[in-house]
């Protein structure tokens, strides 16, 4: 039985609300990088609210923030703009705003002298970006890996919505994601060894190391 912890008919609710908006972004004819950018920017203001202790605000700015990760590779599609260095700017700005956003957090808990709730916000920090370096590793390697159960739009949901209602809620929701980030992190490596190691791969490396090298080696 597959776990989902943001069902997909949820998103697929969501993407129909906020499909006109992404209609007047397409014919608006913009840069993809441009509403990237704005994510980004987006990311920083939701950081400062979370460490200054604004956390209702923050969160609405966290979700807000993610819904522009949505649109930009709406428009680039839309548009026929998608690019190899769009991809990357995509991927590179969305780290450095979870890096940011759990740094805001880390900070007010600290200051707070919640020091558990810190640890928490650290474990689950690292646990997103192994999400992502997981995958990211094994596209470089050839593999195709979207699996997992805490994925970016999950966490984004889970640390906005738990912000927007209550620090208790957010120290879960936190909780969470500190768990099942890593735990998706190793769920990717696994389903990467699963591919790796299908009969049809088993067979051929079988086939590969029964066949003897030939060609000469050159003297130095």
């Amino acid at each position: 039985m597959k776990v989902e912890f943001l069902p997909q008919n949820v998103k697929s609710w969501y993407l129909g609300l906020i499909r006109p908006v992404v209609d007047f972004f397409i014919r608006l004819e913009l840069n993809p990088n441009f509403f990237t950018t704005i994510g980004f920017v987006l990311s920083i203001i939701a950081a400062y609210m979370f460490a200054t202790g604004s956390l209702r605000f923050a969160g609405l700015i966290v979700l807000l923030a993610g819904t522009f990760d949505i649109v930009d590779g709406q428009v680039a599609r839309a548009t026929n703009r998608v690019t190899k260095f769009g991809a990357l700017y995509d991927s590179t700005l969305d780290r450095y705003s979870e890096v940011i956003i759990f740094f805001g957090m880390a900070y007010f808990f600290v200051n707070e002298s919640m020091l558990k709730t810190s640890v928490a916000v650290s474990i689950a920090l690292g646990g997103s970006v192994m999400v992502s370096y997981v995958r990211a590793r094994a596209e470089a390697l050839g593999f195709e890996c979207k699996v997992g159960m805490m994925q970016r739009p999950e966490r984004v949901v889970y640390i906005g919505l738990g912000a927007l209602i209550h620090q208790v809620v957010l120290i879960l929701a936190l909780t969470i994601v500190a768990v099942l980030a890593n735990f998706t992190a190793l769920q990717r490596l696994y389903y990467i060894w699963q591919q790796e190691n299908t009969p049809e791969k088993l067979e051929l490396k079988k086939q590969q190391s029964a066949t003897p090298e030939t060609g000469t080696t050159d003297a130095a």
